[in-house]
């Protein structure tokens, strides 16, 4: 079988469709249609299947892409060990970061990188993790997070590292009655009126832990992903809200640990399965825990 055909097949996987597929990889979809045809010929099998108007893969399409992630991932590492004898890790790694994430550890991370010969290309993705899969088609690193409590990272053909933990805090005006207390206790934030983020991301995650140890379900007025725009609104007093502590920097608000809850997002680091293996991303990967250890928890 054909390498450059099986990498079509994975992009078909990662993709979902012809057209998409054909974007990828500058082909035409007639083109990109003609060498799944061949593929399958060379499988002896059937690869793919109607699906309504669209195809979707056989289960032994599945298998196949499993197997191609092998091979596509030990060309990239021979073509990785070649330039190693030619000197060190080379070349560009595309990064994506979600944006708090990016300011906390981008510049400690590029820092990190000087002078290694490898350069990151990279992109804010204000995504969930369950977008992990579909983000590895166009990116090799993806700096995701999630709540403490919710299940770790899995994916097919993902490899998955943790690489630290944030607690998450109230925030809230100096002059909130609240504010005079070391720590604030869920129960006492029945009555507020919260500024949340998009539900299905870490911060949103822990607010409804208020729902479950209170019974209450907390008034959300606004739900904003910008962590500095929610701090410029708790800042003018239109309602408490739940941050991660790296992403706290407004002067004119007040930090408080939550009581009695372990209240955190945890930040990991997808790959696509032995991608850590690639010299370049191995070397990225380093620049992630160097920046890590810099920052602490």
């Amino acid at each position: 079988m054909d390498a450059t055909r099986l990498r079509v097949l994975r992009e078909l996987a990662d993709r979902g469709t012809v057209g998409g597929t054909a974007a990828a990889l500058s082909m035409t979809p007639s083109a990109v249609s003609q060498q799944l045809k061949i593929l399958a010929r060379e499988a002896g099998v059937p690869l793919l299947e109607p699906d309504g108007r669209k195809l979707r893969l056989t289960d032994a399409g599945r298998a196949l892409v499993l197997r191609a992630d092998d091979v596509v991932a030990a060309l990239e590492r021979a073509d990785a060990e070649m330039a190693s004898y030619r000197g060190s890790p080379r070349g560009k790694v595309r990064v994506a970061f979600f944006p708090s994430g990016a300011a906390l550890l981008l510049p400690r991370v590029l820092t990190a990188l000087e002078g290694s010969g490898v350069d990151i290309d990279a992109c804010d993705v204000d995504q969930p993790a369950s977008a992990v899969p579909r983000l590895l088609a166009d990116h090799d690193v993806i700096l995701t997070h999630r709540d403490e409590r919710a299940a770790e990272t899995s994916f097919p053909r993902v490899s998955v590292q943790s690489l630290m933990r944030e607690p998450i805090d109230l925030v809230l005006r100096p002059d909130h009655p609240l504010a005079k207390q070391d720590s604030v206790r869920l129960d006492q934030l029945v009555d507020e009126n919260w500024i949340s983020v998009r539900g299905g991301f870490p911060v949103d995650d822990v607010l409804m832990s208020v729902a479950a140890v209170t019974g209450v379900q907390p008034r959300v007025a606004h739900r904003i992903n910008d962590f500095r725009v929610i701090e410029e609104l708790v800042a003018a007093g239109h309602g408490v809200a739940l941050m991660p502590r790296h992403a706290i920097t407004h002067p004119a608000v007040s930090r408080k640990p939550i009581a009695g809850v372990r209240a955190a997002r945890v930040y990991e680091l997808a790959t696509r399965l032995h991608g850590d293996r690639s010299p370049a991303i191995s070397v990225v990967l380093a620049a992630f825990r160097d920046a890590q250890r810099a920052v602490g928890e």
